[in-house]
C-alpha cells in the first residue's frame, strides 16, 4: 500500500506539473499567435474571456464526472484533451477560429483542474497529512519549465504550431505514462455504498462549500492582481525602470512557489487555519507595504511577502472541500476551483476600471481586503466544520 500510495503521489505531481507546463507554453507564445491570427490586443482580451469561459465549464462539468467515475478514470481522459488543444491556437488563422481554439483549451484546462485536485485529495487521504501544497508548487514549477523551453524554441525561430505540436505529443504521451499509478478510489478513501450515486444526485452542495468557494475568489483575485498589475505598479506609480519593475511579479511567484513546497509541513504541525489565518494576514501586509511604499526596494519585498502569504491558502480551501464528503469530492472541489477561477479573472478586471477613479496604488487595498477577510474566517476549514455541513446539505 505504501508504494501504491507513494506511486499515485509522483503521478499526481506529474499531471500538475503537465497542467502548469501547458498553460505556460501557451502563455509564452501569446504574442506569435496574436501576429499569426491578425488581430489587436483588445480583440485578444475579448477572446481570453473564451479561454475563461471554457474553463469554468470545463470544471462544473468534470465534479460530477469525477465523483460518478473516479479521478484514476477522469484526469488521463482530462490531461490528453488538455494536451491535444494546445496545438490549436498554434493553428488558429483569425479571430474566430483562435477564440473556438481558446474555448476548447479552457475546457480541458478545466477538466485536468478539478479532477487532478480530487485526485490529490484521494491521495492526501492516503497518506493522512497534509500533501496538497506540494502539488500546486508543481504546477509553479511547471510553469517556470514552460518559460525556459519556450525560450528556447523561439530562440530557434520555432512557430508557435511547431512548438504547441510537439508539446502536445510530449504531453499525450506523458499522460500514458503516469495513468496506470493513479488511486483506485477504494485506496484511500472508505468504501462507498451502493446507493451513494442516487444520494449524491439529491444532494444540494452544503452552504459551507459555498462559503469555501467565496474565500477561494478573494484569495485567486489577489493572486491575479499580483499577475497583471505588479509589474504596473512598481512602472507606473514609482517609476521604477521596465527591467526593475518586472521582478515584482518575480518576487511574487518565487515566494509563492517556495512558500507552497513549505505549507504541507506547516500545515501538519499547525493545522489548515493557522495557515489560512496568517497566511492571508501575512500577505495583507505584504500588500499593504507594497501599495504605500515610497521606495522600490521595499515595494519588491512587499511583493514577495504577498506572494509568501498567499502561497499556503488556496490549497487548505481545496483540501477542506475535497475532503468534507469523500463522496462528492469532486463536485465540491469543482465549485471551490470554479469561483476561484473566476476571481482569478476578475480581480485584474476590477482593479482597471477603479484606476479611473483612484490611483493605481489605492486600488490595491481591494485585495488587501479579500485577504482580511479570507484571515478572519479562516475557521471555516477546520475539519470538526465538515460534519454539520454534510448534514444541512441533505433533502428529503
Amino acid at each position: 500500500m505504501d508504494r501504491y500510495l507513494r506511486a499515485g503521489r509522483l503521478a499526481t505531481f506529474a499531471y500538475f506539473t503537465l497542467n502548469g507546463f501547458l498553460m505556460g507554453m501557451w502563455i509564452v507564445h501569446i504574442p506569435g499567435i496574436e501576429h499569426r491570427a491578425g488581430i489587436s490586443h483588445a480583440l485578444l482580451g475579448w477572446l481570453l474571456l473564451l479561454l475563461g469561459a471554457g474553463a469554468f465549464a470545463g470544471m462544473q462539468a468534470t465534479g460530477p464526472l469525477t465523483d460518478r467515475f473516479g479521478s484514476r478514470t477522469v484526469v488521463p481522459l482530462s490531461a490528453a484533451l488538455c494536451s491535444a488543444a494546445l496545438v490549436l491556437p498554434g493553428l488558429a488563422a483569425n479571430a474566430w477560429t483562435l477564440g473556438a481554439a481558446l474555448l476548447v483549451l479552457g475546457v480541458g484546462n478545466g477538466c485536468l483542474d478539478v479532477s487532478m485536485n480530487a485526485h490529490a485529495v484521494q491521495v492526501e487521504q492516503g497518506y493522512r497529512r497534509p500533501v496538497m501544497s506540494a502539488f500546486h508548487a508543481a504546477f509553479s514549477l511547471g510553469g517556470v519549465l514552460a518559460s525556459l523551453v519556450g525560450a528556447r524554441t523561439l530562440s530557434w525561430n520555432w512557430s508557435p504550431a511547431t512548438t504547441l505540436g510537439a508539446v502536445a505529443l510530449v504531453g499525450l504521451a506523458g499522460t500514458a505514462l503516469a495513468a496506470p499509478a493513479l488511486l483506485r478510489p477504494a485506496a484511500a478513501s472508505r468504501p462507498v455504498d451502493a446507493a451513494a450515486p442516487a444520494v449524491n444526485a439529491r444532494r444540494k452542495t452544503p452552504r459551507h462549500i459555498w462559503a469555501l468557494a467565496t474565500l477561494a475568489l478573494m484569495i485567486m483575485l489577489s493572486e491575479g492582481v499580483a499577475n497583471d498589475w505588479s509589474a504596473l505598479h512598481l512602472r507606473n506609480v514609482l517609476d521604477a525602470p521596465a527591467a526593475t519593475a518586472a521582478l515584482a511579479y518575480g518576487a511574487f511567484a518565487t515566494t509563492m512557489t517556495l512558500g507552497r513546497l513549505l505549507a504541507d509541513r506547516v500545515a501538519a504541525r499547525f493545522g489548515p487555519v493557522a495557515i489560512l489565518r496568517h497566511g492571508a494576514s501575512v500577505a495583507a501586509l505584504g500588500l499593504t507595504a507594497a501599495a504605500l511604499s515610497p521606495w522600490i526596494p521595499l515595494a519588491l519585498i512587499g511583493w514577495a511577502v504577498f506572494g509568501a502569504g498567499l502561497s499556503g491558502c488556496i490549497p487548505q480551501l481545496f483540501s477542506a472541500a475535497g475532503h468534507a464528503d469523500q463522496g462528492a469530492a469532486g463536485t465540491n472541489v469543482s465549485r471551490v476551483a470554479g469561483l476561484g477561477y473566476l476571481g482569478m479573472l476578475a480581480g485584474p478586471a476590477v482593479i482597471g476600471p477603479l484606476t479611473h477613479v483612484l490611483p493605481l496604488n489605492l486600488t490595491l487595498f481591494l485585495p488587501v481586503l479579500c485577504c482580511v477577510t479570507a484571515a478572519a474566517t479562516a475557521g471555516i476549514v477546520r475539519p470538526s466544520h465538515h460534519a454539520p455541513a454534510l448534514r444541512e446539505a441533505e433533502t428529503v
